[in-house]
């Protein structure tokens, strides 16, 4: 027997199938009062939802009858793990009022995700979310299929009028940086990768006005590439630098994993030699030692966010855009040391 409870204490309607020893679908057409069910059936079904006090989602129901039951979801990059927790979040969200989903990975390529966005369109999706790829323009919505379809922007954002979940990258980036001169840090430097978008141009929004707020340096920001092959010239830069920045900021966690394993093969250690703070604080950073801190974004709840927005809009497809902005935690861990066990080395490349 199962407990009767799902996610977060709320029984689902699989608990109930299970309870009684159906299928889903079985116990699905019990609830639609369906003709289809055996009466001895019915009887079990409805048993179990007495005993499990399960009470019928009708927005679900509502969502069902009136679609496809499909949400499609638009990422710029599977490879990256915090994408990965995103979708986890807004597939839990979704399957909990009974939509599956659709995801297309558009390799931040706005060509391609124009490719996808009408694919799924012809896959007849309910809805689409997406992290706008770089270069997105305000204009993205020509497409007809897309002028009514409700859409919900994650994380980047191209326009005001389509609603936006993201994190407060200004405040994580601050808290970063007030925590590393907190320690004692004068010169912080900023790793990027070379796109550029909203997420981007908030955090260094939020890096520049810190090392302002704080009196430290000059701003250091480094762009770092998307692949490790070409790392160790920009490290050595990074650390000729001058004046030599004793701590690095990266713009996520994956730059951070990149910057890690290039100190680590020049014989640098990250929270001894020179402190470094990654962004997202996904799941897969806690194989990092020593352990790294970084800026916690929650990736499984701005995803059960903007799930949860897009079965909003699909029930209010006329009501005003909305922008929601989730906080941001510092998580330190050893890899963010004070200059006295942190400092700068110069290297050659």
């Amino acid at each position: 027997m199962v407990n009767g409870k799902g996610r977060k204490g709320t029984t689902r309607l699989i608990d109930v199938a299970r309870e009684a020893g159906v299928s889903r679908a079985t116990a699905s057409l019990v609830m639609r009062d369906s003709p289809l069910v055996a009466q001895e059936t019915r009887f079990k079904v409805l048993a179990a939802t007495e005993r499990l006090g399960y009470v019928r989602n009708m927005t679900a129901a509502r969502l069902r009858s009136r679609s496809g039951g499909i949400v499609g979801v638009i990422v710029p990059n599977l490879r990256n793990p915090f994408f990965a927790e995103l979708f986890a979040g807004i597939e839990e969200a979704l399957e909990t009022h009974g939509l599956a989903v659709l995801i297309g990975n558009s390799r931040d390529d706005r060509e391609r995700q124009a490719d996808l966005m009408r694919r799924m369109c012809e896959h007849g999706v309910d809805g689409i979310i997406f992290c706008p790829a770089v270069g997105t323009a305000e204009d993205w919505r020509a497409m007809p299929s897309l002028r009514r379809l409700p859409c919900v922007q994650v994380l980047r954002h191209v326009v005001e009028t389509v609603d936006y979940v993201g994190v407060d990258y200004r405040g994580g980036m601050w808290a970063a940086v007030e925590a590393l001169a907190g320690l004692g840090h004068r010169h912080i430097a900023f790793a990027i990768q070379e796109a550029e978008h909203s997420a981007l141009v908030e955090r260094l929004e939020g890096y520049n006005a810190a090392i302002e707020a704080f009196g430290l340096g000059a701003p250091c920001i480094v762009k770092i590439p998307e692949t490790f092959e070409d790392m160790g010239s920009r490290v050595a830069a990074l650390l000729s630098a001058t004046p030599a920045p004793t701590a690095t900021i990266c713009f996520n966690d994956v730059v951070a994993f990149h910057l890690a394993a290039a100190f680590h093969d020049r014989g640098l250690r990250p929270g001894h030699d020179h402190a470094l703070i990654g962004f997202d604080d996904v799941q897969a950073i806690e194989v990092l030692r020593p352990r790294m801190a970084s800026v916690a974004t929650h990736p499984g709840e701005v995803g059960r966010a903007a799930a949860r927005r897009m079965l909003f809009r699909i029930e209010q497809p006329d009501a005003p855009a909305e922008r929601i902005v989730l906080p941001t935690e510092l998580v330190l861990r050893p890899s963010a040391a004070a200059p006295s066990e942190a400092s700068s080395h110069t290297i050659s490349s």
